[in-house]
């Protein structure tokens, strides 16, 4: 227990701190935001600070820093030290310039922020990858609490349509294309609040539930070893494992969305670092909850395993209940269905404002809304019913997911990082953790099954991995260090404010 207050103190500490000296870094001043400057009525809005926090916390969480944490909780408590120091010190930060660099840019998406700050080729990769993300992260949050609406209904007796997953993934889709679609205070700025705090709710009740129903937190320095019943590495797997809640490159694509609302620059620290600090507590508490309810066998985490097995949603359902009783039963409910669905109409307007930035069609102009709105919400329709009705499955896509998302704010990394150093300021608080998670991404991707681990002899092999994923990630520093640092004067910063 005392591992987990202490953890829980030092991100409290590091957002009041390290987030003040990131905010001193990158100086935010008096100039007019793009919501103020072009205030469209649909995507340019100025909006409330409290509501913006919300909306964002939110807009970065859906179901990650529950899940990805009970899945890092795998590993045991080692887990609390990459949440805690990696929301400090890398997804912090990574949030905080994904969203203030697109402010200083008139809101641009974060395919465009990479392309000032790293070039052109870098825009264009960004762009096809972050609309791909973006339509296959809509489509998976859409798909997954439509089954589990039909799962609920059936339980509780409810038959005919009601109990198809086709009927509720239409309902889902149609929901999409109107939160899409309209201004975005009009459905998120309403209603997304009021889910923020049943997140933040549901991670209160799990924290105080633990204590009083006898669950015991374990330590880290009784505990400081791999206790992953497959004997998974740590390094780089529960880095990739555990993204919402320390460090993860979606968040850079939900940024730009509060970015376009703020009313002052002076907002980003608490809606930006803020938020991220706040999911790094939650999925603290869930990883907490991981370590501490299921039983051990041979000092391995086994009955997590097997709870974890049998779905999220279970997993989910299971701690809720065991931590708050009945009442946690409407939380979880509501944490299941809710957020990941206010996870995935985010996305799908984020990829409608990739396009738009890429494609230069003003949103303010509902044609041009209903242009990009119909194809990428037809796109997800498509692989949604698809895989509902079993004509195909994406799930071998989506193991890509975990690997492609740490990549991507490695990029971010980088580009805040080249940021700081034409400006001439600290970049090494960008440098470090995007050096970090460069050698994290390559080590993955040599070792993991989905990646090139798919050839047995480099499985797991971390005797090839190691060493390759910290030479990629002195290679970028090289590059970095030759082409920004040594000659500053060949690039110049493109702040359109």
């Amino acid at each position: 227990m005392i591992s987990f207050i202490v953890c829980l103190a030092v991100i409290v500490i590091g957002y009041l701190t390290y987030g003040r000296l990131v905010d001193n870094v990158f100086m935010p001043d008096d100039r007019e935001t793009p919501a103020v400057a072009i205030d469209d009525g649909v995507d340019f809005v100025v909006l409330p600070q409290w509501k913006m926090f919300l909306i964002q916390l939110l807009n970065i969480a859906g179901l990650g820093p529950i899940f990805g944490a009970m899945q890092g909780a795998l590993w045991g408590p080692v887990v609390f030290l990459w949440i805690t120091f990696g929301t400090i010190f890398a997804g912090g930060v990574h949030d905080y310039f994904s969203g203030m660099l697109s402010e200083r840019n008139r809101g641009a998406s974060i395919s465009e922020v990479t392309g000032i700050y790293l070039g052109h080729t870098m825009k264009n990769i960004m762009r096809i990858f972050s609309v791909l993300l973006l339509i296959m992260v809509g489509t998976v949050f859409a798909v997954g609490p439509a089954g589990l609406l039909v799962k609920l209904l059936a339980e509780k007796g409810v038959s005919g349509i009601f109990i198809s997953p086709t009927t509720w993934l239409a309902i889902i889709l149609v929901y999409y294309f109107i939160a899409t679609f309209i201004s975005i205070d009009a459905i998120i700025g309403r209603i997304y609040p009021v889910f923020g705090f049943c997140l933040i709710a549901m991670a209160v009740g799990v924290a105080i539930g633990l204590p009083m129903h006898g669950y015991q937190i374990p330590e880290i320095t009784s505990h400081f070893r791999n206790m992953h019943p497959s004997g998974t590495p740590v390094w780089s797997f529960m880095f990739i494992t555990v993204a919402c809640g320390a460090i993860s490159g979606f968040h850079a694509t939900q940024s730009p969305l509060m970015a376009r609302c703020l009313k002052s620059e002076r907002q980003g620290r608490s809606v930006f670092y803020g938020a991220m600090s706040a999911e790094g507590v939650i999925a603290l508490v869930w990883a907490a909850a991981g370590c501490a309810i299921y039983e051990k066998t041979g000092g391995l985490s086994t009955g997590l395993n097997d709870i974890l097995a049998g779905g999220q949603s279970a997993a989910i359902y299971d701690v809720c209940v065991k931590t708050m009783g009945s009442a946690g039963v409407l939380l979880a409910m509501l944490g299941v269905i809710a957020c990941p669905i206010t996870s995935g109409d985010t996305a799908f307007r984020s990829a409608r404002l990739t396009l738009a930035d890429w494609m230069g069609l003003d949103q303010g102009n509902y044609v041009n809304r209903l242009k990009l709105c119909i194809p990428v919400l037809g796109i997800g329709a498509f692989l949604g019913f698809g895989n509902t009705l079993g004509l195909f499955s994406y799930q071998v896509i989506w193991r890509y997911f975990s690997w492609s998302n740490q990549t991507l704010a490695m990029i971010v990394l980088w580009a805040g990082a080249s940021y700081l150093a034409m400006e001439k300021k600290n970049y090494w608080i960008c440098v470090v953790p995007a050096v970090f998670m460069s050698a994290v991404s390559a080590t993955y991707f040599i070792m993991a099954p989905e990646c090139l681990g798919m050839i047995p002899f480099l499985t797991n092999n971390i005797t090839a991995a190691y060493p390759a994923g910290i030479l990629f990630a002195g290679i970028l520093l090289a590059l970095f260090y030759r082409k920004i640092i040594n000659k500053p004067g060949e690039v110049k910063t493109r702040e359109v404010l």
